[in-house]
């Protein structure tokens, strides 16, 4: 089902995997975006086009019979629910809920409003944010959730729930606007993830907006009762008070989504310690802890892999933390599921490009979103010096995958740049670019792969979960130190650092230096990690094995659930 973009996605189906399998009484709600995300498209430079990607809803999703609607301006738009049942180990389930307005009751531009993700304009974004927010929490309602005891919402985008809930604590109370009373009540009900501290990550609309979308909810807010005055004082983070909504819209204020949810849970974490301290930095009024992302460990270990998971560790599945005993399988039985991934990588290479590749050649994988601060070319800062590590150090080859923001110029330059580089280096260095970057060809690389190269701008990795992938499948990490990869890396053990640590420079005032690091890069291929894929295979395979019992063990959806539990769900 294309309906993602890329990482928060793929984290949220692999979390409700993981609350599948540990048996977690849960729901989830998304929208139904019925165009997908994008088709990728790459010509012969490199240049992106993206086509819309026809799927059929009903081949995967079962509609259910219940319908609510959702005010929109002056109208009320008619949502329905498909439901997909996520099955865990033990044979628990937990159903996921798309929210799809594409009925006939509503006019054709409500009906696209669940159409494209990222398909339109910033008020097109707010009325999908309501149709999410709102609309979710009313279907969730019309289904029978009727004691749900938390509501987590992964970034801003799901924040409007919180004004739901409002409006059920008032109406129970007789009322028909929020006092303090009702605020306490809510956030003592809901959860806030942040994913990212980068900007763009954090949905801002006009207050102008809200009241174009809201109209008759001037007065939502009884800005005469001291907490709820502080509270819209806080969310749309103004100097003064106002005396309504639409003052505030008069005044050209913006809600800020990421505000709105601070200001509404009773628990909010990033998704790294690291994270969790630039999270501080970012909203220092604001308590933030932190709770490290994981993988699904039965979704992203290769078929060979699995087996032999299931062969010398047979309780993995059900206890990832029993993937500690990594350390004890048959060095030569790692290797050969490891080839068998690389086979498996190499006949899509053969498939989608037409080269093939050489199986015992050291093959780098980078595959990410193709966005500025992940920096995918650093890599390729210097062309002669990767020709002169491929003569001394010995051959390798390298794998690259992503789709840019169909808006991101700068990604989509970043893929040319890369077209560019390949034909500069095809006689020393084979570079290819896979399209179509997918779950399928995402898995492929980070199982397929001899290393794993992650070169994020620091302090900009909220976590990232592709290097947890490569772990869990023996492929180390070549790494920036950001991100999860300050708390998986052990050098020389589970995988290598580019540059130094950087965690106690205070974060976000720190200067990157793309030079060094990428020099860095550079003197760890050339002077140990290639070498000791050739010349010292065996602690090229301790180094495998390391990967999988130390980082594959600990960072997987299973034990981020159970800390979600313990830190989140039951304070």
């Amino acid at each position: 089902m294309p309906s993602y973009s890329g990482g928060l996605g793929v984290l949220a189906g692999d979390t409700i995997r993981a609350a599948a399998d540990v048996r977690l009484p849960m729901v989830a709600v998304c929208l139904l975006y019925r165009k997908g995300y994008f088709s990728q498209r790459l010509a012969e430079d490199g240049t992106q086009t993206e086509e819309p990607v026809a799927w059929r809803v009903e081949d995967f999703l079962e509609e259910e019979d219940a319908r609510v609607t959702v005010p929109l301006e002056n109208r009320r738009v008619e949502l329905r629910a498909w439901r997909y049942t996520v099955k865990g180990v033990r044979g628990f389930e937990v159903p996921v809920y798309f929210l799809d307005a594409d009925l006939a009751s509503n006019v054709e531009s409500d009906r696209n409003l669940t159409g494209s993700l990222y398909g339109g304009d910033a008020y097109y974004r707010l009325c999908q944010e309501v149709l999410l927010g709102i609309g979710g929490v009313r279907m969730l309602r019309a289904l029978g959730y009727n004691e749900l005891t938390r509501y987590h919402m992964n970034e801003g985008h799901a924040a409007l729930l919180s004004l739901e809930l409002l409006g059920e604590e008032a109406e129970k109370a007789g009322r028909t606007s929020i006092r303090g009373e009702d605020i306490d009540k809510v956030r003592g009900k809901c959860v806030f993830t942040t994913h990212t501290p980068v900007p763009a990550g954090h949905d801002r609309f006009p207050m102008e907006y809200l009241t174009r979308v809201f109209p008759g909810q001037n007065g939502f807010f009884d800005l005469n009762d001291a907490s709820s005055a502080d509270l819209v004082k806080n969310v749309l983070q103004a100097e003064t008070a106002f005396p309504d909504l639409q003052g505030a819209a008069r005044a050209g204020a913006s809600l800020n989504m990421t505000y709105l949810a601070l200001g509404l849970s009773t628990y909010v974490n990033g998704v790294a310690k690291l994270h969790g301290e630039t999270s501080r930095q970012m909203f220092p009024q604001v308590p933030i802890e932190a709770i490290t992302n994981g993988v699904h460990a039965a979704t992203w270990a290769s078929p060979a892999f699995k087996e032999l998971f299931d062969r010398c560790i047979p309780s993995w599945r059900e206890d990832n933390y029993s993937l500690r005993g990594a350390l004890g399988l048959p060095p030569e039985e790692v290797w050969s599921s490891h080839l068998i991934a690389k086979h498996e990588l190499f006949e899509t290479v053969r498939k989608k490009t037409g080269l093939s590749f050489e199986p015992d050649v050291f093959t780098i994988g980078f595959a990410r979103r193709a966005t500025g601060y992940k920096r995918a070319d650093l890599i390729l800062s210097d062309l002669d010096r990767l020709r002169q590590i491929a003569k001394s150090a010995g051959k390798f080859q390298v794998v690259f995958a992503g789709k840019a923001h169909p808006h991101d110029t700068g990604g989509k330059e970043i893929i040319r740049r890369i077209f560019h580089a390949k034909k500069a280096l095809r006689k020393n260095v084979t570079v290819v670019f896979l399209d179509e970057y997918n779950l399928e060809v995402g898995g492929q690389i980070t199982s397929g792969v001899d290393l794993w190269l992650n070169t994020p701008q620091f302090p900009l990795e909220a976590s990232g979960t592709s290097g947890m992938k490569a772990a869990l499948n023996g492929v180390p990490s070549l790494s920036i130190l950001d991100g999860w990869w300050v708390e998986g890396h052990i050098e020389g053990i589970t995988g290598w650092s580019i540059g130094e640590s950087r965690h106690s420079t205070g974060g976000l005032a720190a200067a990157t230096d793309n030079a060094s690091e990428a020099q860095s890069l550079y003197a760890k291929l050339e002077n140990v990690i290639i070498p000791m894929f050739y010349k010292e295979r065996g602690r090229y395979l301790s180094v495998m094995q390391h990967a999988i019992a130390i980082n594959g063990s600990f960072f997987n959806t299973q034990r981020m659930v159970q800390q979600y539990v313990t830190d989140a769900y039951l304070r």
